[in-house]
């Protein structure tokens, strides 16, 4: 086969890769360690205990008040007198608390992306807590 017809291997790149996995060079000028997101390499420094202790109990919170606010939701639907986009608004902004939670919990080798990430966790948090206090 010529260089036309044969069929071109495309590579995806690795967004997220698993530590336990070898990893792809994205691009040549990039490396593992200027990823934003991805899981820890085996060979990575460990974070902190101090940190990684902080972060859990902010993400407690968080996940406290996205219970609070879903046993909330799930009375006010129960109850009625909510209008139909209640709920949907409801778990949108819940979705949005927790992946950038998630986003938090696997950039924690960055210095201050982690902590943005996290008090923007908050921002739908409050809003939810907001909605359901309204209604």
């Amino acid at each position: 086969m010529d260089e036309t017809t044969r069929a071109r291997e495309v590579r995806a790149p690795e967004v997220v890769p698993f530590g336990w996995e070898p990893t792809r060079s994205i691009a040549p000028d990039v490396s593992d360690a200027e990823a934003r997101f991805r899981f820890p390499a085996a060979d990575d420094p460990t974070p902190g205990n101090r940190r990684l202790l902080t972060m859990s109990i902010y993400a407690l919170f968080l996940g406290l008040g996205g219970v609070g606010i879903g046993v909330r939701g799930m009375v006010s639907q129960i109850g009625g007198g909510v209008p139909v986009w209640y709920t949907g608004v409801l778990a949108l902004l819940g979705l949005v608390s927790v992946a950038l939670a998630v986003g938090g919990y696997l950039s924690i080798h960055r210095r201050t992306l982690p902590w943005v990430l996290l008090l923007g966790a908050a921002v739908p948090l409050i809003a939810d807590i907001m909605l359901a206090v309204a209604y």
